[in-house]
């Protein structure tokens, strides 16, 4: 069976070449232990974020991961990326976007700055840069993962996290539509949805360490599966979904939570 291009419509990635994945917010927790994963499973692997040092840290004893140091909401970043992995790798098979940022603020307290970097970065930096991607991807027959949450999941409420949630909302709708319009393509779209998971966010985004520690106490204690997540836990789901076995899998958000979202 075929598309409209000639390409097979239900075969995913040539697992007999070596991938190419670009991982978006990939100096750090998810993003990090996803580019690992990827390499450890024999691809080529484009980690982006914006800090050199803590990519480097990502890439360490990984010949297979190259870093680029960039800001994906840039103007110019998307086609800084792509056309950076193509170089190294001569392909692209994998567009990951992981990269988030978060804030703490009830509606009375939120500042318009601070909801416009959420936004650019969380929902409107991952529309362009799989729109530059599309070509390249559409070439090896690639898949899109777009990183979710699981508390934005359903009717649930997140106060005090409106605006990372109202955009993780909004990501889930794209990675549906995204479906739909791609298949002719070839191109799969799915997402995934991290329950809480212990990547130091919190911290980053100005929580004490010892309150961050605590929330994640108080929340293992919710989850029924015991824990809270492990980077590695999403990273696993990542690479899995993207494999040709994977194929009949499109436009599905996956919730990887320990059974949290359904309590």
């Amino acid at each position: 069976m075929t598309n409209s291009s000639g390409k097979a419509a239900d075969n995913g990635p040539d697992e007999t070449v070596e991938k190419a994945v670009i991982v978006t917010g990939g100096g750090t927790g998810i993003g990090a232990a996803t580019a690992r994963a990827f390499a450890e499973s024999g691809a080529h692997v484009l980690v982006v974020g914006r800090s050199e040092s803590t990519l480097k840290e990502t890439a360490d004893g990984h010949d297979r991961i190259r870093v680029l140091a960039a800001d994906i909401h840039d103007h110019d970043a998307p086609e800084l990326i792509v056309s950076t992995a193509l170089r190294e790798f001569g392909r692209l098979d994998v567009l990951v976007n992981n990269a988030a940022v978060t804030g703490f603020a009830s509606l009375e307290g939120l500042d318009r700055a601070a909801v416009r970097a959420q936004l650019g970065t969380n929902l409107i930096a991952p529309v362009f840069l799989t729109q530059r991607a599309l070509d390249a991807l559409e070439a090896t027959g690639g898949v899109v993962v777009n990183v979710s949450s699981a508390g934005s999941l359903g009717r649930r409420a997140w106060p005090e996290n409106s605006v990372y949630g109202m955009a993780k909302v909004a990501l889930d709708f794209l990675t549906r539509t995204w479906a739909v319009e791609l298949a002719p393509r070839g191109i799969r779209s799915v997402g995934i949805a991290p329950g809480v998971v212990d990547t130091g966010v919190g911290v980053r985004a100005g929580m004490p360490p010892e309150a961050y520690e605590a929330f994640l106490r108080e929340m293992a204690g919710r989850v029924p599966s015991g824990r809270v997540g492990r980077p590695e836990d999403i990273a696993w789901w990542i690479v899995q979904l993207t494999r040709p076995e994977a194929a009949y899998a499109n436009g599905t958000v996956l919730a990887v939570d320990g059974a949290l979202s359904v309590t």
